[in-house]
């Protein structure tokens, strides 16, 4: 059928996107204030507009169409009619190609110029002077995808269960970029993370859920353009149904269910980090790309008084509305299309706090929450929230509801402080140690509420924790000033790689302490790719523009303490899985929970207060064990001083063995019977009774 004879007719309102069946595609979308909608289709180049046909139908705020003829692999996208009145929270301009909010996939990439923008950029009336330049030929297409068109081949999802898991962060390209059993045209892609050698290494490490950073559409941002510098974590996005092209293999958009299923194969689960929050669309003065032009008033939370501008709590210029019913249509039925057709496990929400915010602020049971909570899908899937934003009271760690678990960066900065030997740190790293229960427990939530971390994407690695005491951000063009200044870092003697092979000894040393505290901590350890061995940002606590080396993870020519280190982590997950006192599931479960001083006596209240005591053991011991080759008590003893101090083990029929030290990697089940214990400066010991 050629597009001269293509007609639309009616459709069908409920059916939000473009969706196909044998016939034809039927398109809808939501715009409560738009007065026309154009469905624009392109030859298969996208260069060249075909046909522009009017959506006949407006239902229920749902602008609605079918063209029979028309099938997969169709290009198109959309003008909306209506008024261009900032002051009062519209930005609409036909001129404007838009991207479909339901778009499966988008073909091209934002080619920044002028015409992307609904103002013109040389008036001094900024965003209130129309602009007539038409953007599609700079904008990438929507693509019409038939989302059942993929073979799983009896795909199973692991459903490994909270108590059990341990979150392996990663970032799609920078894991597989420079890994040599990659195929060199894989490298980067979805398929290349589905690689039989790096689906084994991830299962060699024991990790059972694979949490990547976005891979929604996202464009690059301009000005990092201009500085030669591109978006490499992905925290921009414009399509929430559409992977991120960039990732592509030869197979397209089956390659991210190929990497799904082969993780799946290897009884790992996959959770993408999602970006609800904002958009790239900027403030007032920000492109016109989507949303904006669709029903700027409708998408975004704008000001009361002055629509003209936008509630920026994400930082970012703009704040998605979740709650006006559409929007938080449109992320729920995000989330089930990818967990459904994508077979995705789970979700880790970019500056969650947002998606909880309702025009009076912050509310745990707001819109989204009880819409997730209640949806026989989502609510059975691993849901994790980033749990801040900047805006007012935007922090609420432990503020999320029941079936919700939440990154605690109370630990990570606990931990930190306490392994620099920080005095009065105790108290606290105690409380964190034991699964943070003076935050989580309550309401039925389990010690697995918490993730503890050491290190994400955003700051330092862990290599650089103990190689720097300030971040060296200089590549990223803005004089150092990006980035956090609070990392609670130390370099132990000099700033950076150093041959002083004293200083390297600590190093080593302080990564095992911190690697070791992680899995040994109750509730979920989120671990950080490359940290396993060590890998270095050079001092980059910001590597968001820096697609290249400095933050893809190297492979090869690694130090001899790289692979020591990945073996010592292996080795703590394998005790943390095989160990119930060491996962705990339940606040109430039965185990006995003791802190000890060094003179192996239970600490006392003055012992607590005193804030230069810091070297401490933890007993935990519990009688009703459950299988024959668990432990039923064990102590892990903590020195961050920077001498030996002895500790003395308390008294237990058939004595104590050592079965891990972050000072003798070594030390595996070695007896040590009972009496006096020399902890060595800084290090960490796991004991367990005979």
């Amino acid at each position: 059928m050629s597009d001269s004879e293509l007609r639309v007719f009616p459709g069908d309102y409920t059916r939000l996107g473009a969706l196909p069946d044998k016939d034809g595609v039927n398109f809808a979308i939501f715009s409560a204030y738009a007065e026309r909608v154009e469905l624009c289709l392109f030859d298969d180049s996208g260069k060249t507009e075909t046909s522009r046909l009017t959506l006949p139908e407006y239902t229920n705020e749902i602008w609605h169409g079918y063209v029979p003829g028309l099938k997969p692999g169709a290009l198109y996208g959309y003008r909306v009619h209506g008024p261009y009145d900032p002051e009062k929270g519209h930005r609409f301009n036909p001129n404007k190609l838009l991207i479909d909010p339901y778009a499966r996939e988008l073909v091209g990439d934002v080619e920044w110029s002028k015409a992307h923008f609904s103002y013109d950029l040389d008036s001094d009336d900024k965003d209130l002077a129309f602009d007539d330049g038409d953007s599609a030929p700079v904008m990438p297409k929507c693509k019409v995808v038939d989302p059942s068109d993929y073979d799983w081949k009896k795909d199973v999802t692991p459903r490994v269960p909270w108590a059990k898991t341990i979150f392996y962060e990663t970032h799609v390209k920078g894991f597989t970029k420079l890994h040599p059993a990659v195929p060199e045209k894989l490298r980067g892609t979805f398929e290349g993370l589905a690689d039989k050698a790096i689906v084994d290494y991830v299962r060699s490490l024991g990790v059972t859920s694979i949490e990547l950073l976005p891979i929604h559409f996202f464009p690059d941002d301009s000005h990092l353009l201009d500085k030669g510098l591109h978006n490499y974590w992905g925290y921009n996005s414009l399509a929430f149904f559409a992977p991120a092209s960039r990732y592509y293999g030869p197979n397209g958009i089956a390659g991210f269910r190929e990497m799904v299923r082969a993780f799946h194969d290897g009884g790992i689960e996959v959770i993408l980090d999602v970006v609800y929050n904002h958009t790239a669309e900027g403030n007032e003065l920000g492109p016109t790309l989507s949303f904006k032009g669709i029903d700027n008033f409708s998408y975004y939370r704008t000001m009361p008084d002055d629509p003209r501008y936008y509630i920026n709590d994400t930082g970012t210029g703009n704040t998605v509305n979740t709650s006006h019913p559409r929007v938080l249509q449109m992320v729920t039925d995000s989330l089930r299309y990818w967990a459904e057709e994508m077979h995705v496990d789970g979700f880790r929400f970019d500056l969650g706090t947002i998606l909880g915010r309702e025009p009076e602020g912050f509310d745990q049971r707001g819109g989204f929450f009880d819409a997730v909570g209640q949806d026989p899908v989502l609510s059975k899937l691993k849901l994790i929230g980033e749990p801040w934003d900047i805006g007012p009271g935007g922090y609420h760690v432990g503020g999320f509801p029941p079936g919700w678990a939440e990154w605690n960066d109370k630990y990570r900065d606990t931990v930190r402080d306490y392994w620099k030997d920080t005095d009065g740190t105790t108290p606290d790293f105690a409380a964190r140690i034991l699964g943070s229960g003076d935050v989580y427990d309550l309401r039925g939530r389990r010690p697995w509420a918490g993730v503890n971390f050491i290190t994400a994407h955003d700051g330092f690695t862990l290599n650089d924790v103990v190689s720097y005491n300030e971040k060296h951000n200089e590549d990223n063009g803005e004089d150092n000033k990006d980035g956090s200044d609070d990392n609670r870092s130390f370099n132990y003697g000099a700033e950076g790689p150093t041959d002083d092979n004293g200083i390297n000894a600590v190093r080593e040393r302080q990564k095992r302490n911190f690697l070791a505290t992680l899995f040994l901590s109750h509730a979920t350890p989120m671990l950080v790719a490359g940290d396993e061995f060590g890998r270095s940002q050079m001092g980059n606590n910001n590597g968001y523009c820096q697609d290249s080396e400095l933050s893809w993870v190297h492979w090869e020519n690694l130090p001899d303490s790289a692979d020591q280190l990945r073996k010592f982590t292996a080795r703590l997950i394998a005790l943390r899985q095989q160990q119930p006192l060491l996962c705990r599931e339940s606040w109430r479960d039965g185990m006995k929970v003791t802190w000890l001083n060094p003179g192996g006596e239970e600490q006392t209240d003055d012992q607590w207060a005193d804030e230069g005591s810091t070297t401490i053991g933890l007993r935990l011991s519990r009688d009703n064990r459950t299988e024959d080759d668990a432990w039923s008590d064990v102590i892990v003893l903590f020195n961050p001083h920077d001498g030996e101090v002895p500790f003395q083990l308390p008294e237990t029929e058939g004595g104590w063995t050592a079965v891990l030290s972050t000072d003798d990697v070594e030390v595996v089940d070695r007896h040590v019977g009972g009496g006096e214990y020399k902890m060595t400066a800084r290090s960490l010991v796991l004991i367990a009774a005979e």
